[in-house]
């Protein structure tokens, strides 16, 4: 061989990247584009994701015992630097493993009855179990029924009264609700929320004859209107909401959590319909007067466990339940901001998530809005950063913000 018909080999280096894989079907389209068995799909799913799973206060040799079992399985857990040695009664755990990882460290619990094993081992089923639901379907009335999945769905918000905090939302009479929500369903929105009570940061509570006689016919003329349409009411008084189920609502959207009103859980409960559960700390007129909160997730998981065990005694099962944590509705800034952040830790119940964060004060905080005219892209943005996070978004414009979970969606969805 000839020197000249020599060619130098050159390394190049392997190519290599990371890829975004959230979800069961990106998995599924990268096993099928590399060729592997389809059949090792099921294997392959519970390693997906690695999780991180918060655990509050564990007897320390619990913490202990996780820690180890995990570390064996290849995942990990962060413990308080004093369990190792017994100086700590107690600590938060962050468990980090996969399902695969999390579900072997279940079974080898399964026997372990001491130091508060058991309960952790049921938390922990059930929050497996119930993180894995991806679709809802909830019976409304004449048989039709609202799909709830990972494509977040549009609730656009109808005021029949003269002190919403938006100018904007306010509806005049009963011919300008009608063209409002028939708009609103053109753009695109899922259900309409229709609410005669502003229950704002400081506002006055309205009484119930009163906001009956603005709720009820407007509830009326929407059904006979536009009688495919989901319509919910956005009330905290059981009598209003029993009125309007017989008037033709098909969701009641309580923010009080039926707490403001000692009649709204039996009303929810005889009613039938989808209910809305909420977290509010306060009540509407003193809710903004320094809320705090020591550890809100921890309180905002405590909460909606103690109202869904008491929803399912009175009658509400779980099964008819949205939840709500309530943003502007007794929080701070920062607090509307880690909601936001963390809202898969309320995954943990199984339900469909509905966030209401349209034009309101956290928005123009962040944004330097003062004026709710003036918010409408701080909600856009968030719409499109909860895209596939939620079921189903509060807004009060349902076109712009529809295009915004639009585009988030498009780009989520991109195999």
């Amino acid at each position: 061989m000839f020197a000249n018909e020599i060619t130098q080999k050159i390394d190049v280096p392997a190519v290599i990247y990371p890829l975004n894989i959230h979800s069961s079907e990106e998995l599924g389209a990268m096993i099928r584009r590399i060729g592997a068995d389809p059949r090792s799909n099921a294997y392959f799913q519970p390693k997906r994701r690695r999780r991180h799973l918060f655990v509050e206060s564990a007897d320390f040799r619990a913490a202990a015992y996780v820690k180890q079992e995990l570390l064996a399985r290849g995942g990990d857990a962060v413990v308080a630097k004093h369990v190792i040695d017994g100086k700590a009664d107690r600590s938060d755990v962050l468990l980090i493993g996969t399902d695969g990882q999390l579900n072997a460290l279940s079974q080898k619990m399964e026997a372990m009855n001491c130091w508060g094993l058991k309960e952790l081992r049921n938390g922990l089923l059930s929050v497996l179990r119930n993180t894995a639901v991806s679709s809802w379907t909830l019976p409304l009335p004449s048989g039709r029924e609202l799909r709830l999945d990972a494509r977040t769905k549009i609730m656009g918000i109808l005021n029949l009264t003269e002190d919403s905090f938006h100018a904007g939302s306010r509806v005049k009479n009963i011919d300008d609700l009608l063209e409002r929500a028939s708009a609103m369903l053109r753009d695109g929105a899922d259900v309409l929320d229709v609410g005669a009570e502003s229950t704002r940061p400081g506002s006055t509570p309205l009484p119930e004859e009163e906001e009956l006689a603005r709720l009820i016919p407007g509830v009326k003329a929407l059904r006979e209107a536009l009688p495919h349409a989901v319509l919910s009411v956005d009330t905290y008084k059981g009598k209003v909401a029993a009125a309007a189920a017989a008037a033709g609502a098909d969701i009641v959207n309580d923010v009080g959590g039926f707490e403001l009103d000692p009649d709204m859980l039996t009303c929810a409960a005889r009613s039938g319909l989808p209910y809305v559960l909420s977290h509010i700390k306060g009540t509407p007129s003193d809710m903004q007067n320094a809320p705090s909160y020591d550890d809100l997730l921890s309180e905002l998981n405590v909460y909606f466990q103690k109202k869904i065990e008491r929803a399912e005694r009175a009658g509400l099962r779980r099964e008819r339940l949205i939840l709500d944590p309530g943003l502007g509705f007794g929080k701070r800034a920062k607090d509307n901001l880690l909601i936001l952040k963390e809202v898969e830790s309320l995954s943990v119940f199984g339900r469909p998530i509905l966030l209401g964060y349209s034009r309101k004060k956290f928005t123009g905080t962040i944004t330097d809005a003062e004026k709710t005219d003036d918010r409408l892209l701080g909600t856009a943005a968030i719409s499109a950063l909860v895209e596939g996070r939620v079921q189903m978004t509060r807004v009060h414009d349902v076109r712009e913000n529809g295009r915004a979970l639009l585009m988030a969606r498009a780009i989520r969805e991109t195999l």
